[in-house]
């Protein structure tokens, strides 16, 4: 279980990098046809929002452990 939630956080954080660099591309050449450069970064946002709510919601269950100590 604990490697589902590892493989989903970094498909989580992929796309957050690609809806970054999609608004990094609407910026450099806007388009009319093309969506804005802020919903993709809105997009990024609700990503960032629902992964943050996974790792509380699978420390809370006990689903993965925070480490003990640094070193």
């Amino acid at each position: 279980m604990e490697l589902i939630v590892k493989i989903c956080a970094i498909g989580i954080l992929l796309m957050i990098v690609f809806n970054l660099f999609k608004a990094m591309i609407c910026m450099l050449n806007p388009k009319p046809d093309q969506p804005s450069m802020s919903e993709f970064i809105g997009k990024r946002l609700k990503f960032s929002v629902f992964l943050v709510l996974l790792l509380l919601l699978c420390l809370v269950f006990g689903v993965i452990t925070p480490n003990p100590s640094p070193y």
